[in-house]
């Protein structure tokens, strides 16, 4: 009898504990919502422009499709994932490219993932090369986005939606590319309520060149090439 209490007692303190970091990651994901006119009218959406983009090298890859995170807290991994399917690697999905890594167990990743705990999750599952790009001036970034467009190269970037959208919180998705006549990155939105946008590469590197409070460091981009 108390072997049985006891593991009950367990089991159902594991279950809460769960059930408490599933709340907060909702109530945080809750707290940095953006309203859709604020989604709509803050970046680039032009269908020849958008068109374009998706015929760029590396956009390309993608084949026009991107598979959403799957709650408010794993753009991270999703980004991974995506990124990883573009470029031919077995691990295409969250549950793969989080194998081995120990992180976000609970199927959420509280408070997120740094830009260098994604390094970490990324570097895991492939042998290719993963660099953190940070405090990067605004000439090296425009040279980081002109080399968006190589096949051989993938960009994450790691940006805060409130310098954007004037609301939100720190997000991850990948880099499709740069068009360079108009001076716009494509960011492929892993989120399904943003979808995949253009922007101006002078406001996208203004919302990468902020501090992320979570590590007290600045967000950057990931290059995996």
């Amino acid at each position: 009898m108390k072997r049985s209490l006891a593991f009950g007692v367990i089991v159902g303190t594991v279950i809460a504990v769960v059930g408490l970091l599933g709340g907060a990651a909702l109530l945080i994901a809750g707290q940095s919502r953006v309203s859709q006119d604020a989604i709509q009218s803050s970046v680039t959406r032009t269908p020849e422009l958008i068109d374009s983009a998706w015929k760029l090298p590396v956009a390309a890859t993608f084949n026009a499709d991107v598979t959403w995170q799957s709650n408010g807290s794993r753009c991270g991994p999703a980004s991974v994932a995506n990124t990883f399917r573009s470029i031919g690697e077995e691990e295409t999905s969250e549950a793969e490219v989080l194998a081995g890594t120990g992180k976000c167990w609970t199927g959420f990743c509280i408070i997120g993932l740094t830009l260098d705990e994604l390094a970490e999750v990324a570097q895991t599952n492939t042998r290719r090369k993963v660099s953190v790009l940070r405090n990067l001036s605004a000439d090296a970034f425009r040279e980081h986005m002109k080399r968006a467009n190589d096949p051989g190269r993938r960009y994450i970037v790691n940006f805060t939606r409130e310098k954007i959208f004037g609301a939100g919180a720190g997000h991850f998705s990948p880099v499709g590319g740069y068009l360079e006549a108009e001076d716009m990155v494509f960011v492929l939105d892993v989120n399904e309520d943003y979808k995949p946008w253009l922007i101006e590469r002078k406001r996208l590197f203004s919302a990468m060149d902020t501090i992320d409070s979570d590590g007290d460091k600045k967000r950057g981009l990931l290059l995996i090439e």
